[in-house]
């Protein structure tokens, strides 16, 4: 394995490895540098050293120096989020409530932030919740009656594109301005994210194995398939110059229709022990987070 800087540890916290009841992932950043059809990836960093054995995931940068993340420990029964500082190398608990959160996402011009939060009613009701950045306050509901939510992106400060867990999971469209929602499309994966002004990219299940990655026209719900996925990877993340990004094992592929007729091999992380590539984060600076499931 290479070389890896650890930024962030909390005490000595360490967890014996037959305790493990969920899901460890951890989280990496690196500096991306683009020159023409090539990317570099430099200054690797691993950014979960905090959680070894535990669960870190959703990776999402509130500016160009701070990411949010999901993280449980494995002797906790649910889910917080996490700052971690990467210019100042501070960490900071944002949530330590009795419910779980999920997604952290920053609300488009706002000083604040969403969540999907499981609630402690018998039911774990998942429902969107939004919360101060400067975690003055508790938090509340954003829809009081859209029950379900499991992952979800902002297209503008109003209007939220929500993943509704069902049989089948549904692609939903909100606006937290006048409480409205309007359901889609069905058979939706968990990947979101915004292409210019006004479109979604998304994953569509089609089949059980033939995955695409969808644009959607924000104002008229207008669809078409931009490519299909690797196989049984649902999670990118688009550049502002049409290039879309997506993991496959240790590797990172791109796409952009002008360029590539396919997924082109960019990088292989295999060196530094990343072996399954899932969420991926990026900021405007260039800083690439990735997350790597164990197990």
């Amino acid at each position: 394995m290479r070389l890896l800087v650890l930024l962030f540890t909390l005490g000595m916290y360490a967890q014996a490895s037959f305790a493990q009841t969920i899901p460890t992932t951890k989280v990496y950043a690196f500096k991306m540098i683009q020159k023409g059809e090539k990317y570099h990836f430099i200054n690797p960093k691993y950014l979960s050293s905090f959680n070894p054995n535990g669960y870190n995931n959703q990776p999402h940068f509130v500016g160009d120096h701070t990411l949010y993340i999901t993280s449980q420990f494995p002797d906790d029964n649910q889910t917080d989020i996490y700052s971690l500082d990467l210019l100042n190398k501070k960490l900071a608990r944002v949530t330590a409530t009795v419910e779980g959160e999920y997604s952290p996402t920053a609300i488009p011009a706002s000083n604040s932030f969403s969540a999907v939060r499981v609630e402690a009613d018998a039911a774990g009701t998942q429902r969107l919740w939004k919360f101060p950045k400067d975690r003055s306050n508790y938090g509340q509901v954003i829809f009081e009656d859209i029950k379900g939510v499991g992952y979800h992106h902002w297209l503008t400060p109003e209007k939220v594109a929500l993943f509704i867990v069902d049989q089948p999971n549904k692609l939903m469209i909100a606006n937290q301005s006048t409480g409205a929602a309007v359901e889609l499309l069905n058979n939706i994966g968990r990947g979101f994210q915004k292409i210019g002004n006004d479109k979604l990219a998304f994953i569509h299940k089609t089949a059980a194995d033939t995955w695409y990655i969808k644009e959607m026209d924000s104002y008229t719900y207008r669809f078409k398939n931009i490519i299909e996925t690797l196989p049984e990877s649902e999670d990118f993340i688009y550049l502002s110059d049409g290039t879309f990004l997506m993991g496959n094992g240790s590797k990172l592929y791109k796409f952009n229709k002008v360029f590539d007729t396919g997924w082109q091999e960019v990088a292989d992380f295999k060196h530094y022990g990343i072996t399954n590539i899932t969420r991926l984060a990026i900021s405007e600076n260039g800083t690439i987070a990735i997350v790597d499931k164990v197990n």
